[in-house]
C-alpha cells in the first residue's frame, strides 16, 4: 500500500493511534485545526463503560457503538493496527506509511474486538441470547466489569442464579474498602453469590457438563460463563519502534506534565497507557485528550513552551453502576451506595454526555 500523502499545510499533520475514549476525542477536537489521521484496528468508537448494559439490552449499543466517520467528518480513518513508528512516519500492519508532525498515542488496552460496527452489535445480541437462554450464570472477575455485569443480570433477570468468583480478597480493588464492601452487600441483597479468594478452572466444564471447579474445591453449576478480567496494556508493540525507551517497567508510556512522551517534543500519550499515578477511567482519559489537544494547537501556532497546558490529576471519583437505578460512588471524603449516586450514572451511563462531546446527538442512534 502506498504512502498516504497529505495536501495540508506543512507542519499540521496529526496522527492519532487508537480510537478509544481518549483517541476519538483528540481526533474530533483537532479535525478542523489540523490534517488528522486516526489509526485504529476497528471502524468504530465504543463507549466501553456502557458495554455491560448492552449485554442485557442489545438495543442500548445502538447509541454506544459509533462509526469513527460519524464524528470525524474532516479527518481520515485508517482501519489497521499501527505496527511501527519512526521519527517521521507511522507504518500500519497493512503497509500504509503515514507521515506526521505530531503524534498522539492512545492505544489503551489489548482487546480482540470485531472490525465493524455491525459485527459488534451482533456480538451483543449473541451475548444477550446466551444470558436469556440460561438459568444460571457464572461471572469470573470482581473488578468493575464483573460487578456491573452481575448487577445488570440480577436486576433485569432476578430469576437467574448469578455466581461471581474473584481471585482477590475483595471486590473492586481499584477503589477503597468501603466502596468494595458496599458493592458486596448490594450484590448479596440481590441474591448474587460472591466467592472471594478463589479462581475458576473454566476448562473443568466439558460439553454437556456445566459444573465448574474452583481453586478452593467448590463446584459451581452454570449454564454459561463470562470472563471479566483486566486486559494487558497495548504497548508491547512500541518496543520495536523509536519509542522503545519511553516505557517504564510495567509497560506504561512515560509522559511529562504536558502529556508529551519522555524526551519527545511532538509525541503525546493519553489515556490508560500513560504512567500517571491515578485511576484509569473514561473521564480521566477525556481530560488527557483535552490537555494534549490544547498543547498541539499551541505548538502548531508557534507558541512557546510556557504557554503549554499542564495536566494535573484531580480528586478521584469512582462510580460503579449497579443495575439501572443504583450505584456505589466513591468521592474524596465519602462513599455512598443506592439510588442517589445512581442518578449520576446508572440510567444513561454518561452515554448522552459522551456522544455530545463528539458532536453527536445525545439521544439519536446512528443513521
Amino acid at each position: 500500500m502506498a504512502g498516504i500523502v497529505s495536501t495540508s499545510k506543512q507542519g499540521r499533520r496529526v496522527v492519532v493511534i487508537g480510537g478509544g475514549v481518549a483517541g476519538s476525542l483528540a481526533a474530533k477536537l483537532l479535525q478542523f485545526d489540523a490534517d488528522v489521521t486516526l489509526i485504529d484496528p476497528k471502524e468504530y468508537f465504543e463507549i466501553t463503560w456502557a458495554s455491560l448494559r448492552s449485554m442485557v439490552e442489545p438495543s442500548f449499543a445502538e447509541r454506544t457503538v459509533i462509526n469513527h466517520k460519524n464524528y470525524l467528518k474532516n479527518g481520515r480513518v485508517v482501519t489497521s493496527p499501527a505496527s511501527n513508528i519512526t521519527e517521521t512516519d507511522i507504518v500500519t500492519k497493512d503497509g500504509a506509511v503515514i507521515g506526521y508532525d505530531y503524534l498522539v498515542i492512545a492505544t489503551g488496552h489489548n482487546d480482540l474486538l470485531p472490525k465493524t460496527r455491525q459485527e459488534k452489535l451482533s456480538q451483543y445480541k449473541a451475548e444477550y441470547e446466551k444470558i436469556i437462554s440460561s438459568q444460571s450464570v457464572l461471572i469470573v472477575g470482581g473488578g468493575p466489569s464483573g460487578v456491573e455485569l452481575a448487577a445488570e443480570i440480577a436486576v433485569d433477570f432476578p430469576e437467574k442464579k448469578v455466581t461471581l468468583v474473584h481471585k482477590g480478597p475483595r471486590l473492586l480493588e481499584f477503589v477503597g474498602e468501603k466502596a468494595a464492601d458496599k458493592a458486596f452487600d448490594w450484590l448479596e441483597s440481590k441474591k448474587v453469590e460472591v466467592i472471594l479468594n478463589q479462581s475458576v478452572d473454566l476448562s473443568s466444564a466439558s460439553d454437556g457438563n456445566r459444573t465448574y471447579r474452583t481453586s478452593g474445591g467448590e463446584t459451581i453449576h452454570a449454564d454459561c460463563h463470562f470472563l471479566c478480567v483486566g486486559k494487558p496494556l497495548s504497548s508491547q508493540w512500541l518496543n520495536g519502534t523509536v519509542l522503545k525507551d519511553s516505557l517504564d517497567g510495567k509497560g506504561r508510556v512515560m509522559v511529562d506534565e504536558h502529556l508529551r512522551v519522555k524526551d519527545r517534543k511532538n509525541v503525546f500519550a493519553i489515556g490508560d497507557i500513560t504512567n500517571i499515578p491515578e485511576m484509569k477511567q473514561g473521564y480521566i482519559a477525556e481530560s488527557h485528550a483535552n490537555v494534549a489537544v490544547k498543547n498541539i494547537k499551541v505548538m502548531m501556532s508557534g507558541g512557546k513552551k510556557k504557554k503549554l497546558s499542564t495536566y494535573k490529576p484531580g480528586s478521584e471519583i469512582a462510580i460503579v453502576s449497579l443495575g439501572r437505578k443504583d450505584s456505589v460512588a466513591q468521592f474524596p471524603f465519602v462513599t455512598v451506595v443506592g439510588c442517589l449516586p445512581g442518578l449520576i450514572k446508572s440510567k444513561d451511563l454518561f452515554v448522552g454526555k459522551t456522544r455530545k462531546a463528539r458532536g453527536l446527538n445525545p439521544k439519536l442512534v446512528q443513521g
